[in-house]
Order: structure tokens, then C-alpha cells, then sequence
């Protein structure tokens, strides 16, 4: 086999080398001509996998080191028999440590507050749980889980439960803090482009604490822009961002924290990611697959309170100055990120 890889996803060793040759390109050298004679492909959210990249070659595998798909045509490649992978959850405690940390640093207690979960999924659901134990209530909207199982359960968010959904608008009116954590689409009845819009915006209440730690296209850049200048929000915190890597200048002076998409970027998740995406490609080749050995964080002083632990574990107000210091930097701070840990429960 030739096999592709995206040369920012980490960890990858010689995990492959015995199927064929490994070859790592950056995201800008995976044309159409470098992946013609290519078996198989390990990708990033940079590499847009469809028609114009894919038709013609021999490829029948894409995975993608992330945990969002929206930037490979899985229609196409389904068509085309290409298998596509990608690993949900890979990165969710390490999203849900950066909305703690970041909520952390704007308000000096949570305990009562009130903080709506706009997707209920891998990491919504981390995100639910850990504002249960710092003592926040957690409102919680995801029509697609609301239709499958009625409710979940605040012990447990990931699961089903007695605990109602809420619409948007709910939380819009109630919440103190409200973070995305939806997949991004265009269509269909809970298309999640501009979500967060202009009317949504005009009904809040509570002047809250905006997050959006999901897709870019989730919140529309001006209207959040208006909503921070009109007072409406109290504070934005912003890792995803439209247009990517050509990002508004405006928001980036607005919000609180903003970040260069590196929410998720955990030494942990990144090795959940590759491990995820070797182990499907070794299955597809029909090849043993073998787990990675953990990589151990080092000590944590699990007497200190969680909050606290959750603060000492991540500051993404230098990440903030980072960006800031040079947005034209946004893909090279992005690629070239110093991994962290996540913090030890």
C-alpha cells in the first residue's frame, strides 16, 4: 500500500510501516496528483476529501485525525467505496478541560450558575458532568438525542434519562454561560449553520458567557460582534472560528479568550486520534492491530478542589496572547502546538 499522512498528526512512529510505504505530506501537498497512486489516507480538517482531491486515484481509505467529518464528502466517497473513518470523542476531554478552564478565569465562582450545553454529545456530555461537580446547573438542548430518548441523565449525561431537553431559546433566556458543542451542517431540520445568529443573540437575557469550542460556521462572526459591542454578552470565548485561518480581526480584539482551533489539542486525545486512525487502517488492510502503550501525565495534587486543578492544568490566556500578538499566525501556531495534558479527575 502508499499511504498518506498528514505530517502534523503526531504519534504515528513506524505504526504503519510494514504495510507499504508512509509518505507525510503538509496539508498544502496532499493535491490531486500526489494522492493518485495513494491506497489510503490520514488526514486533518485542513484536507478537504471529495470529488476534486479523490476522483480518479486509488484511494479506498480516508480517516481523519478528528472528531468532525464536515470537510469529506462522505456522500462521494460512499458512492466511490471509499471507507471513511474518523474518531468521535477522541479529543472531548481535553475540549471539555478548555471550556472549564475558560469559564474558570471569567468568573470567580460557579457554584449556582447556570450553563446551557448546546449538544449533548461526547463532549457536551463531559462538559455537563464536570458542571455538576463544580456545582453548576446544566440545561441541556440536542433535538437529535431529545427524539431518540426522551431525556439523559445528569448523573450520567452521556446516557438516557428522566432529565428534559431544552430548546435554544430556553437557554438563551436562562442560562449564565452557553457552550456549542454541536457537529457543523448546512442542512436538513437541525442544520447547526448560524445557530447562534442574530436572533439569537437579541434574546438573551442573562448577558452570558458565549463558548464556541465547535465549528466556526456554529456563530455568526457579526452578529456575536454586535451582541458583545450591544452588552448582550457578557464575554466570548472563541477557538472556532469562520473562515479559518482568514479570521475576523474585530472578534479576535472582542473576546475574552480566543484561540487559534486548539481546543482539543491534548497529548492524550491526539494519541486516542492516530491510535484510533492506525488501528482502522491496519483492520482495513486486514493486518494485527496492536494498542499504544499510555502515555502517563505526570503527578497531580488530586487533594486540591477540581475547579482548581482544572485551572492549574491549562491557561488559554496565553494562547489568547499568542494570537493575538500575530493572527497571520494562526495555522503555524495551530500546527506547531505544545501539547498539553489533560487534567486527572
Amino acid at each position: 500500500m502508499k499511504i498518506i499522512v498528514e505530517s502534523h498528526i503526531p504519534y504515528v512512529g513506524n505504526s504503519l510501516d510494514d504495510l507499504g510505504e508512509v509518505v507525510r505530506l503538509t496539508p498544502d501537498e496532499i493535491t490531486r496528483e500526489a494522492v493518485a497512486d495513494a491506497d489510503a489516507l490520514i488526514v486533518r480538517t485542513r484536507t478537504r476529501c471529495g470529488a476534486p482531491l479523490l476522483d480518479g486515484s486509488a484511494v479506498k481509505f480516508v480517516a481523519t485525525a478528528t472528531i468532525g467529518t464536515d470537510h469529506i464528502d462522505r456522500g462521494w466517497c460512499a458512492s466511490r467505496g471509499i471507507e471513511v473513518h474518523s474518531c468521535p470523542g477522541c479529543n472531548a476531554p481535553a475540549v471539555a478541560q478548555y471550556v472549564w478552564s475558560s469559564v474558570l478565569r471569567l468568573r470567580d465562582c460557579v457554584e449556582g450558575a447556570v450553563i446551557g450545553v448546546v449538544g449533548l454529545g461526547n463532549v457536551g456530555s463531559i462538559v455537563a458532568r464536570w458542571a455538576r461537580s463544580l456545582g453548576a446547573k446544566v440545561l441541556a438542548c440536542d433535538p437529535p438525542r431529545e427524539r431518540a430518548t426522551g431525556g439523559w441523565d445528569p448523573e450520567n449525561p452521556a446516557a438516557a434519562g428522566s432529565e428534559p431537553f431544552v430548546t435554544l431559546d430556553h437557554i438563551a433566556r436562562h442560562a449564565d454561560i452557553i457552550t456549542f458543542h454541536t457537529p457543523f451542517t448546512r442542512e436538513g431540520g437541525d442544520r447547526t449553520f448560524h445557530i447562534a445568529g442574530a436572533e439569537f443573540f437579541d434574546s438573551l437575557v442573562k448577558r452570558p458567557i458565549v463558548i464556541n469550542a465547535a465549528r466556526g460556521g456554529v456563530v455568526d462572526t457579526p452578529a456575536l460582534e454586535k451582541a458583545i459591542c450591544d452588552r448582550r454578552v457578557s464575554a466570548a470565548v472563541i477557538d472556532c472560528w469562520e473562515g479559518e485561518p482568514a479570521i475576523s480581526r474585530e472578534l479576535l480584539e472582542l473576546a475574552h479568550i480566543a484561540t487559534p482551533h486548539i481546543a482539543g489539542y491534548s497529548i492524550e486525545g491526539k494519541q486516542r486520534a492516530t491510535a484510533s486512525c492506525v488501528g482502522a487502517l491496519r483492520r482495513f488492510a486486514g493486518a494485527k492491530v496492536e494498542q499504544p502503550a499510555p502515555i502517563v501525565p505526570p503527578p497531580y495534587n488530586l487533594a486540591m478542589p477540581f475547579g482548581e486543578r482544572i485551572v492549574a492544568s491549562y491557561d488559554p490566556l496565553a494562547d489568547t496572547a499568542a494570537l493575538r500578538r500575530d493572527p497571520s499566525a494562526f495555522e503555524a501556531l495551530r500546527n506547531h502546538y505544545p501539547l498539553r495534558h489533560e487534567v486527572a479527575l
